[in-house]
């Protein structure tokens, strides 16, 4: 009896010595023979509607679990389906893998089926990209895929299997397997112990130092790691995770926080555009920076955007150098001033008292505080929660006024329509705790048929919609910048989502009053199902949290 395996065994067999058994993926011709190959490795495939959805799912998992996720698409056009949602995990520092079918390599340069340059096309939105060579070498391949995603800064890989290594026979003994250990504990580089005493006596030195942390620390271990440095350091700390930077709505006043910091440490967080490169009114004049980053490139640009104002630069791992820095102001055993954390804190978990009166003003419509005030309680009754946002104006007050310990939002890339596949994915990650997800009209349209999905895999979450018939942040916009009178198509109907969902084996909700609220949101966690409450809402701005005066 042959030894053989085909490379889809290979692959499909790789997934599951490296724990990697849950599989997001869509079907095509290019990958049939790993859906073949996934029965005998007993993987777990979450069948989908849309490539991206696939691509949105493992993204989840990966910000969840910090383990890569994995989506699985075929080639050609459902590669290309598939790479714009690389951008949201890109952004997001997503450990992922994105598995393509590919043309065989023996079409390439003939015009074979469905061939295009993936590898190309996916490099810009990942952190590495390229096509397989040898159907000996998949799983050492798929290995390292992995293991790129988790190391440094993580992020998404993309990885293109041409169909005839699938099909491909390869002997036992000449197979090359991935190596698990590598992938599972990736080489960490961390700080030294002379360079975090560096950065702590500059903190120390500083009158109001500020940590901005970026998206990797946005789980809840890397908010627990904030969380220590503030008290050992007395240096708010605020994760960076939003492209409004300091005036995202879950970051209360920071805003006013950033702009009386004289000291500002970058820990995993790129100077860009959501920090508007530390210059202009928002920053206090002759701010200095420390930039402690995973790749050299980012703190060089620190260095030529800020020049003598850098006061250190650093590269390390994130939550290594985190851990450095904790160790080393344990053993100097200096006790930081808590004062200035106090005031910041203040400032960052405070919300305006006016909030707690706003209303809808016209009849059948509601103001999306009110909604979040209504469902503050529903969100906070299991610590465990896991609450989504997505979208523009409306999933911003929701931000704002739903504390909870596990979250995922857009991400700095600004991308909207993640909210559907990202509650699947979380409910296949955790099939006991509620999934809550807090998105508008607009954005519910982009994956509505995931709910069917979801109803397939039996995944029940909640969704609730804020229906304001419009595009409301680009309506924001024009109102804004060119005026009322202006306003033009960016119009929606007030379309019954609820009923979409019911048709699609859900549980539809319609409220336009209040105190029908609670109630439709607690029928919908109580039905099993994948849910919708469709909420007529009124179209108002995202908040922006200033102190008085």
């Amino acid at each position: 009896m042959s030894s053989a395996l085909r490379g889809a065994d290979i692959v499909a067999q790789s997934l599951e010595r490296l724990g990697s058994r849950t599989v997001f993926t869509l079907s095509g011709n290019h990958i049939m023979s790993i859906f073949d190959a996934a029965i005998e490795a007993k993987l777990d495939l979450i069948h989908t509607r849309h490539e991206a959805a696939a691509v949105h799912m493992a993204d989840a998992w990966g910000r969840l679990t910090g383990e890569p996720g994995i989506a699985m698409v075929t080639g050609g056009p459902g590669h290309a389906n598939a790479v714009g949602a690389l951008f949201t995990a890109l952004s997001a520092e997503s450990p992922m893998v994105l598995l393509s079918g590919h043309a065989a390599t023996w079409e390439l340069g003939r015009g074979g089926f469905q061939e295009i340059r993936q590898a190309d096309m996916a490099a810009p939105v990942s952190k590495a990209s390229w096509t397989a060579k040898s159907a000996a070498t998949l799983g050492e391949e798929l290995g390292e895929a992995l293991r790129i995603a988790k190391s440094g800064r993580p992020g998404p890989v993309h990885l293109s299997l041409p169909s005839d290594l699938l099909d491909e026979k390869v002997e036992a003994n000449a197979i090359r397997w991935p190596d698990a250990d590598k992938v599972r504990n990736p080489a960490r580089i961390g700080l030294a112990a002379g360079a975090a005493d560096a950065v702590l006596e500059a903190m120390a030195a500083a009158k109001r130092p500020v940590i901005l942390a970026g998206p990797y620390l946005s789980s809840r271990k890397g908010r627990d790691l904030l969380m220590r440095l503030e008290q050992a350091t007395g240096a708010p700390a605020a994760v960076i995770e939003s492209p409004r930077g300091a005036n995202d709505a879950t970051l209360g006043a920071f805003g006013d926080v950033v702009k009386q910091a004289d000291l500002i440490v970058l820990l995993g967080k790129a100077l860009d555009f959501t920090l508007k490169w530390a210059t202009g009114p928002g920053y206090a004049d002759g701010v200095k920076l420390i930039s402690i980053d995973p790749e050299g490139a980012l703190v060089a640009r620190a260095a030529q955007e800020m020049g003598p104002r850098l006061v250190f630069g650093g590269v390390a791992d994130t939550i290594a150098a985190g851990e450095d820095l904790l160790a080393r102001a344990a053993a100097r055993g200096r006790k930081a001033d808590h004062g200035w954390l106090r005031d910041a804190r203040t400032l960052m978990d405070g919300r305006p008292e006016a909030w707690g009166g706003f209303k809808g003003q016209a009849a059948g419509r509601l103001h999306a505080a009110e909604v979040f005030r209504a469902l503050r309680p529903v969100v906070e009754r299991d610590p465990e929660t896991l609450l989504i946002c997505d979208g523009g104006e409306f999933a911003q007050w929701g931000q704002s006024l739903l504390p909870v310990n596990k979250r995922l939002i857009n991400s700095v890339a600004g991308s909207i329509g993640a909210s559907l596949p990202f509650a699947i994915a979380g409910r296949v990650q955790d099939r006991k705790s509620p999934v809550i997800a807090v998105l508008g009209d607009g954005t519910f349209g982009f994956h509505m048929s995931e709910f069917e999905t979801a109803v397939r895999h039996g995944t029940p979450f909640v969704a609730i919609v804020g229906n304001d018939a419009c595009w409301n942040a680009e309506s924001q916009i024009q109102k804004r910048d060119y005026g009322a009178d202006r306003m033009h198509g960016c119009s929606l109907l007030p379309a019954r989502y609820d009923q979409v969902v019911s048709a699609l084996g859900g549980h539809g909700e319609q409220v336009e009053r209040i105190e029908d609220l609670v109630p439709a949101v607690e029928r919908a966690l109580a039905s099993g199902k994948p849910a919708c409450v469709n909420v007529q809402v009124e179209s108002i701005a995202a908040p922006v949290i200033r102190k008085a005066g």
